[in-house]
């Protein structure tokens, strides 16, 4: 069974904002000098984040609060595991992304090429490509926020990426659709995991019965 990028998104917010990640954003007028060397700044960080793992807090339009744990390794794998509700996954292999909802038992996958994922599972992230840097917001602390929309798609909503600035790190994001509706993410913890098991980021078709077509 297939699914769409809008219905896998849902399943996986909390890699979804990469997807108005894909107009040189680094040569915008709007932006200082400052504003690039942040965007720089963010690109190399993410560039480098090639294995981990951590906890997410994902809150949605309705107020509606979700948590698990992911995992993600580049170039093309990452498991997305919520601990609420239980049982739902996302799991894209390097070449599929599929979800598994076991409340409904349902199985979809789409191909990674297809889906807002492949921006930050590519072996090359890019943040000077396909997008519109509305605004850099930098804070004392060092830390900033890049607010972000797919220059060809620039109505189908926007993205606001925090870093904490000293040492960078990504803390969350939150996505605004079309229709005005938020969905924010928090990473609580995020660290580097090298040598992650292969078998993180397989997943067969539990609905699939010996026998059953």
């Amino acid at each position: 069974m297939t699914v769409s990028r809008r219905q896998l998104a849902l399943g996986a917010g909390a890699l979804a904002a990469f997807a108005a990640l894909p107009a040189s954003a680094f040569a915008q007028s709007n932006l200082s000098a400052d504003d690039r060397t942040v965007l720089q700044q963010a690109q190399t960080y993410l560039q480098g984040l090639t294995s981990a793992q951590g906890d997410f807090v994902e809150t949605g339009p309705g107020g509606q609060v979700r948590r698990g744990k992911f995992w993600l390794q580049r170039p093309g794998r990452m498991r997305f595991e919520y601990t609420d509700p239980a049982g739902l996954l996302v799991v894209s292999n390097g070449s599929n992304v599929m979800r598994y909802d076991p409340r409904l038992e349902v199985f979809r996958q789409v191909p990674l090429s297809q889906t807002p994922l492949s921006t930050f599972l590519a072996r090359e992230v890019r943040l000077d490509q396909g997008v519109r840097i509305d605004r850099v917001t930098r804070m004392a602390s060092g830390a900033y926020a890049i607010t972000a929309r797919d220059s060809r798609r620039p109505n189908d909503g926007q993205v606001i990426l925090a870093f904490a600035g000293n040492p960078v790190r990504l803390q969350e994001w939150t996505i605004t659709d079309a229709q005005g509706a938020r969905t924010r993410t928090q990473l609580t913890t995020l660290r580097n995991a090298p040598g992650l098991a292969a078998s993180l980021f397989q997943l067969r078709d539990p609905t699939r019965r010996p026998g059953r077509n």
